[in-house]
This record gives C-alpha cells, structure tokens and sequence, in this order.
C-alpha cells in the first residue's frame, strides 16, 4: 500500500505552489482493485461531466449502512474521485460503512459556489437512492483533507443554508443535512491564512495574491472578494443543530495554517459544546503526514464516526 501521507503531501503541493490547469487522474490511484461491491462512475447531475461518483460497499450487504462520503483534496482545482485521498475512507468498509467518493466541479470549470452545490448534490442523490444501495439516510458523515476539508465542514454548518444549494440539480425534496463531519486540515478563513503565516513563519504568505487557489475558486483575489470569502467559510453558517465535528490538523502545516483548524474548533464549541468538537493537534506534521494513517489514528476517527453513526 503506497503511503497516503506521502502522496497527499505530494498533490497538496503541486495544486498550492504551482498555478497548472486543472487535473483530474493524475495522481497515483486509490486501492480499490481487490473491492469486488463496487459501482463506478454513476452521474449524480447532468450540468457537468465531472459530477460522478463511486460506490464502494462491504461485502456483507445483507444490512443497511451509514455512508461516508469521501471528498477529495487538491487546493480545489485538482483530484480526483479515484485517486490516493480515498485510501484512509475506505478503511470504513471493514467497520461496516459504505463509502461514496465524489468528483465535483474544480475552480477551473466552475468558480465558487458551484463546488458545495455538487457536494450538497451529492448528499441528496445519496439520501434519494439509498434503498437501492442499502445506504443508512439518516446516517450520514463526510470527510475530507485540505479542500476536501473546507467543504466537509461546509456542508457541515450550512445543512439548511439554501444559498449554497442548487435544488435543480436533482432530489429536491431531501435535506442536505449530515449526521457528522470529519475535517482534515481544510482552510476555513481565507482571510486570515497569510497574516497566521506571518506571525508563525511556518508557510507562504501569498493566499491574498490573485493566482492563489482561494482566489482562483472564488473567480478574483480574495481581498477584492469579501462576500464571497464570507460565504465559503464554513464559520458564517454555524448553528445549534449542526452536527458533531472531528478536527484534525499538523502543527507544522507549511500550505494550510494550524490556526484554521483551532480558530474553527473553538467557534464550534461556542455554539455546540465542547462534547461535539474534536480538535487534535499532530505535533511535528505538516500538511498531511504520517500520523493521519497510522491505525491509532484511523481508530480515534472511526470511533467518532461509530458513536453518532453507529450507536445512536
């Protein structure tokens, strides 16, 4: 099994230090050959031709699963569905969960919001056809790193937002609304990203500029686009009834600043309490490492994800 954090730190820094088009499969490929139940490349809408998805079930499908649905990462212009990212979710099939991994429209097709509506697309195209896959509707977690982490946490705290929905794309009549969130360092203010690494010293301070990836998924440079910026952080939308959070985040993060994650996990707490936020610091990692894929850690996500997709 090729190393997930390797890899992820390898995407991560193709797709924020450089300014390349946007691409699709050019990653090492997610383990997926050996899964035998397994539906591939099923259209969740019809306005692009990125939006599919595929399905991965455990091989005992005589029961109803909850679902993860797998978003990938890759500064929001690259990625794919198929690729590395995908490895740390399919370790749910062994627990028990079905795993749905999305493609979704990147920046260099379709600028913010279009991004969340394929993702909010998805949940409700998820929820639509659960019978047919034997998935759990009520029972519901999204996970992602890096972009994939900003719009988990997204469709986390804006379940009932309909701003950021797009209902003609399909199953309107199904809430977008998740059962849990699992965020892997995921940027959050984009506003504030370059002034934490000028005081830590730990990464670039070229977010504000226009080819920025924040920039380049909201169509103009971020400090010319305060609006926007306000609506693709997932801090604006936090609510009572959003659902429990499991943070994580390096505390060397030279593409993404730890103080993202901190800064969100303590608003969460504020509205939601200390018992539905789990923030953890991976000491001595940086964008992705190590640490993310190590069996001690996938337990403490996975027994996270048990206890309010499982167990209650």
């Amino acid at each position: 099994m090729k190393s997930f954090i390797s890899m992820f730190c390898l995407l991560a820094i193709i797709g924020y230090e450089s300014h390349s088009q946007p691409m699709r499969g050019k990653m090492p490929k997610g383990n997926t050959e050996n899964i035998k139940n397994k539906f591939l490349d099923i259209p969740y809408a019809t306005e692009s031709v990125s939006q599919k998805l595929d399905i991965y079930l455990p091989e005992d499908n005589q029961r109803v699963f909850p679902v993860i649905i797998s978003i990938h990462g890759g500064a929001f212009k690259m990625g794919d569905k198929g690729d590395f990212q995908v490895n740390a979710m399919l370790e749910g099939l062994k627990r028990g969960y079905a795993v749905v991994s999305i493609n979704y429209r990147l920046s260099g097709e379709a600028i913010f919001p279009a991004q969340i509506f394929d993702v909010k697309a998805v949940i409700r195209w998820v929820k639509a056809n659960a019978k047919q896959y034997k998935f759990n509707p009520d029972k519901i977690a999204v996970w992602g790193g890096s972009a994939g982490g900003n719009l988990s946490a997204l469709a986390g705290t804006s379940g009932g937002v309909n701003e950021l929905e797009d209902l003609k794309m399909g199953n309107e009549s199904y809430s977008s609304k998740v059962q849990a969130v699992v965020d892997w360092f995921g940027p959050i203010d984009f506003n504030s990203m370059d002034a934490q690494f000028k005081t830590s010293g730990k990464g670039r301070t070229d977010h504000d500029e226009a080819n920025s990836p924040e920039s380049e998924l909201l169509g103009k440079k971020i400090t010319e686009a305060q609006l926007l910026v306000k609506k693709a952080n997932p801090t604006t939308y936090i609510s009572k009834d959003d659902p429990p959070f499991f943070i994580e985040h390096g505390s060397e993060d030279n593409l993404v600043p730890t103080e993202q994650s901190i800064n969100f996990a303590n608003a969460l707490e504020k509205t939601l309490g200390k018992e539905k936020v789990t923030l953890k610091i991976l000491s001595e990692t940086r964008h992705g490492g190590r640490e993310f894929e190590t069996p001690e850690n996938l337990n403490a996500v996975f027994a996270f994800l048990d206890k309010y997709l499982k167990n209650n």
